[in-house]
């Protein structure tokens, strides 16, 4: 477990800079971002399940910049998504996910986001009513505008990373919500234990596998 340890606030010193600029960009999202990137960031976690997540994003950015993002329609943004597995389906999600945020052809989803007392009601809100997302889409979504201090993102790769630090016995086959909470709780205690903040963990155990800090 020491070493373990060690190697892991080794990587945070080394990367430290960065995921401190990176958090506070991400905070800077929901703070002072438009309406458009909040939404940007809720179609791209539609995208990024078993697919690269550098992809997705530059499937996000040719929507983007091809204002398609408001009022594209399936089609065209199927077009867009030449990074994305599973892209017929995606498709699909993105814009009915979009469509329940644009009003009179704005983006209002920050507006809405605001009704909620907290991070966990909103979380169950995006899963339950996002198609396309579980606990771990809508927890990346969260994190990525600035909600990620209370939150995991419990893909394949952060499970390793805890089972490699013995938070958990073993990388369960899959997650029902459940055993999600349960693992998310220990996940907490231990960054809490260490005094690293769960969002930068979580960047912390990417950069040690990946050796960037994306998102």
């Amino acid at each position: 477990m020491n070493n373990t340890l060690n190697e892991v606030k080794k990587v945070y010193k080394e990367k430290k800079k960065q995921i401190t600029a990176r958090l506070a960009e991400f905070r800077a999202k929901w703070e002072n971002g438009s309406d458009i990137e909040v939404l940007s960031e809720l179609v791209f976690c539609i995208l990024t399940p078993q697919s690269k997540a550098k992809g997705c994003w530059a499937c996000v950015e040719n929507i983007l910049k091809k204002d398609l993002l408001l009022f594209g329609s399936e089609k065209q943004i199927l077009n867009e998504l030449t990074f994305a597995r599973f892209k017929y389906k995606k498709a699909k999600y993105l814009v009915e996910a979009r469509d329940k945020f644009v009003k009179n052809g704005k983006a209002e989803i920050k507006k809405f986001m605001r009704g909620f007392k907290d991070v966990y009601s909103m979380r169950e809100w995006f899963v339950k009513n996002i198609k396309g997302y579980g606990y771990k889409e809508a927890s990346h979504f969260l994190r990525n505008v600035g909600f990620g201090d209370d939150i995991a993102i419990l893909d394949r790769h952060i499970l390793r990373n805890l089972k490699w630090l013995g938070v958990i016995n073993k990388v369960p086959e899959s997650l029902n919500s459940k055993k999600y909470l349960e693992t998310e709780q220990k996940m907490k205690k231990f960054a809490k234990k260490i005094k690293i903040s769960m969002a930068s963990l979580d960047l912390i155990l990417w950069a040690k596998e990946t050796g960037e800090v994306f998102k």
